[in-house]
């Protein structure tokens, strides 16, 4: 038996055209559809890792933070057994009692000053508002306007950042 080869036709010829133009769209369209889900994929991935990332600096921050003030209780801690040995011999000798308050404080000094912290607001510098808080005012004729003629509380800073605002009078 012979098979028949299919006659082709007009119509036979625009069947065949449409039909192999449609496979190949089909194909293109598979093709695409699994490029949009490998992209969908990769886009949520990344967006799951940057989550995460974003999780763990918040994660780090919190720790150095705390870290940070750790290390700077434990610099702090031989001030404050000093203190506890001041108050437990109970000295009479109030010359021994001023010696070991100001070898304290020279310690304590020391330590903000190893951290970087520095006082400032001394009797003559020029008043400055971002440095000063001006808590009264006086008249004086031995010093110039806006100068410091009494400190009642130092300011200090680290490098310049203000941790705390010198409280002063201010001459005018």
């Amino acid at each position: 038996m012979s098979k028949k080869k299919p006659e082709i036709t007009e119509t036979n010829k625009e069947e065949i055209t449409s039909e192999t133009v449609l496979q190949a769209e089909s194909t293109e369209l598979e093709k695409l559809e699994k490029e949009l889900a490998e992209t969908k994929d990769s886009l949520l991935r990344l967006a799951a890792e940057y989550d995460n990332f974003r999780k763990r600096t918040a994660k780090e921050k919190l720790q150095a933070h705390g870290d940070a003030k750790a290390s700077v209780l434990v610099e702090l801690l031989p001030v404050l057994d000093n203190f506890d040995r001041a108050l437990d011999k109970g000295v009479s000798d109030s010359e021994a009692f001023q010696k070991g308050i100001e070898m304290t404080y020279n310690q304590l000094v020391s330590i903000l000053g190893s951290l970087g912290v520095e006082s400032f607001g001394e009797k003559g510098d020029t008043f400055d508002p971002l440095l000063h808080n001006a808590v009264m005012h006086t008249q004086s004729d031995e010093l110039p306007e806006n100068t410091l003629a009494e400190i009642f509380l130092k300011g200090y800073k680290i490098g310049d950042k203000v941790l705390r605002c010198a409280d002063v009078q201010v001459a005018n």
